[in-house]
């Protein structure tokens, strides 16, 4: 495979895909959806590896490229854990690339570093996946969000959503906000404590883009006004001040309350990434719009879709 026809296949950051090609990945998810659900079956990566290279823990993203993998007849090897063989023996990330991309077909790594993914791009030999690189980005939970919005509402086209909670160092947020500025007429409001506000390069990013954007502090407000009430957890591991974290902690908790004093129990769309840790209450998760088991379903077809585009194979 040539340095340039590797360089398409890697699935990197939100950046890299515009409108035609979300919506091109989205009707391959579509056709994934019967197969992910086990109501047929298909091989067409038989005789394919992957390896899952996590060095943060994870349990439903690690497991959601493992299945969309095996669904389409792969074979996948886990490493999970910060400290592989390797590493503790000092080698570098770039290194372990290095020799593992020549042994397996792609590689999902999960990174505690910003940037660190795409370092790791430049030097394996086969295609890389973003599974979340620190605060950075997580494009692929970005665009399986995008797709939960898409089958929820029946378009995105026109949607007003609210992303709360941790929004400076939730990458769910960061990659989600810049993919929805793909979209015509979509409002976004951002509703979190002054210092945990969306960051000033992803805000100027949507600038760019033309998106319609505001800053809230008013969860009730905010969720009066909007389609989809996009819940996320604060990153207290990304802290350097843990007395700061647990100051911060529970800011804005989502539950049917605050849902029923709106007067949007009834429609409005609940999202999280997930998991939660009192951000989101369980007395959310019978409303008809709580929609984040369901989200984190929709990973599976939408993963699927990637390895069909990134092998060039057809579902």
């Amino acid at each position: 495979m040539g340095k340039a026809e590797l360089q398409d296949r890697h699935v990197l950051s939100v950046a890299q895909y515009e409108r035609e090609q979300i919506d091109e990945l989205f009707q391959i998810a579509e056709q994934c959806l019967p197969i992910a659900r086990s109501e047929r079956v298909s091989d067409v990566l038989r005789g394919r590896v992957l390896a899952n290279l996590f060095f943060e823990p994870s349990t439903r993203t690690r497991l959601s490229f493992e299945t969309a993998f095996r669904r389409l007849g792969g074979a996948v090897e886990s490493t999970v854990g910060i400290q592989f063989s390797s590493m503790a023996k000092g080698e570098t990330l770039e290194d372990t690339v290095r020799v593992i991309s020549g042994y397996v077909d792609a590689i999902v790594l999960r990174h505690p570093e910003r940037g660190s993914v795409a370092r790791a791009a430049t030097v394996s030999l086969c295609p890389v996946v973003n599974g979340g690189d620190g605060p950075g980005e997580h494009p692929t939970q970005a665009l399986l969000d995008a797709f939960t919005i898409r089958e929820e509402m029946g378009q995105v086209d026109g949607v007003h959503v609210a992303m709360v909670g941790d929004l400076k160092y939730g990458r769910t947020v960061h990659s989600l906000a810049r993919m929805l500025a793909r979209y015509r007429d979509v409002q976004l409001t951002f509703v979190s404590p002054p210092s945990l506000q969306m960051p000033r390069s992803v805000l100027d990013i949507l600038d760019a883009r033309g998106a319609k954007w505001r800053i809230v502090e008013s969860l009730t407000d905010a969720a009066r006004e909007v389609d989809v009430l996009y819940v996320t957890r604060l990153q207290a591991e990304r802290f350097s001040d843990p007395v700061e974290a647990a100051r911060l902690a529970g800011s804005y908790t989502v539950d049917r309350k605050i849902l029923e004093d709106a007067g949007v129990a009834d429609r409005i769309v609940v999202m999280h990434p997930l998991p939660r840790y009192g951000d989101l209450s369980a007395d959310v998760d019978d409303l008809p719009g709580a929609a984040y088991f369901r989200q984190a379903h929709y990973g599976v077809p939408v993963r699927m879709a990637l390895f069909c585009k990134i092998f060039g194979v057809t579902p």
